[in-house]
């Protein structure tokens, strides 16, 4: 390829580019005006805001507040998650108020919590509360089973939060979850510890524990 072709290629890709980038907020903008309007049936008598975000590895995210009187109550969403549930999901509209419901039944404000400023803030986070509070949870979950929980390194993901069944000792015996994941999910006002329970949920399924 010539000098002269790469200067005549150039825009021509750029404007591509540019397209895509357009085509693709437009789609983030419309899924968020639809779901601030769920929200706002859902919810008809709160004030709701909403915000956009963007993850690095998780993508575009959706962030929404619900306001009455002195009150006010966040929670987050991936739009990746959103977009499964509305296609899929008959019930979206209550899979979606339903996060919001054990939070609007406390009587304290319940803000998205401030982002970890540093590492050594990301870490005592993560080792005082958020995996110490999803093993709690798990194990709280199946009491009539031996449950361990430990942290490894993945070669893909980083480190994660491993749990499985001592009771299981062949094939699909463990799950894990990245903790950069639980901690988004925390700083979502989700509980982190859900999809790790799910997951549990399914092993125990496959295992046939419950018989």
């Amino acid at each position: 390829m010539t000098e002269k072709d790469i200067d005549t290629q150039a825009p021509v890709d750029n404007e591509q580019e540019q397209d895509q980038e357009r085509e693709q907020a437009q789609i983030i903008m419309t899924w968020f005006q639809h779901i601030q309007e769920v929200m706002k049936d859902q919810f008809p008598e709160y004030e709701v805001d909403g915000q956009i975000g963007n993850n690095p590895t998780y993508g575009p995210m959706f962030a929404f507040t619900l306001k009455n009187d002195e009150k006010s109550t966040s929670c987050g969403f991936f739009l990746n998650e959103i977009m499964r549930n509305f296609q899929t999901n008959p019930n979206a509209g209550l899979w979606l108020s339903s996060f919001f419901v054990d939070l609007l039944r406390s009587p304290e404000n319940h803000p998205l919590p401030n982002p970890p400023q540093s590492e050594d803030e990301a870490k005592e986070l993560l080792d005082k509360h958020i995996v110490p509070y999803c093993a709690s949870t798990v194990r709280e979950e199946f009491p009539d089973q031996k449950i361990y929980v430990d942290l490894e390194l993945h070669e893909e993901h980083g480190p994660v939060l491993e749990a499985g069944f001592v009771a299981v000792e062949d094939g699909n015996n463990t799950c894990a979850l990245p903790l950069q994941y639980l901690m988004t999910l925390y700083l979502l006002n989700r509980d982190p510890a859900e999809p790790l329970i799910q997951a549990m949920y399914r092993l125990y399924e496959e295992n046939n524990l419950g018989q």
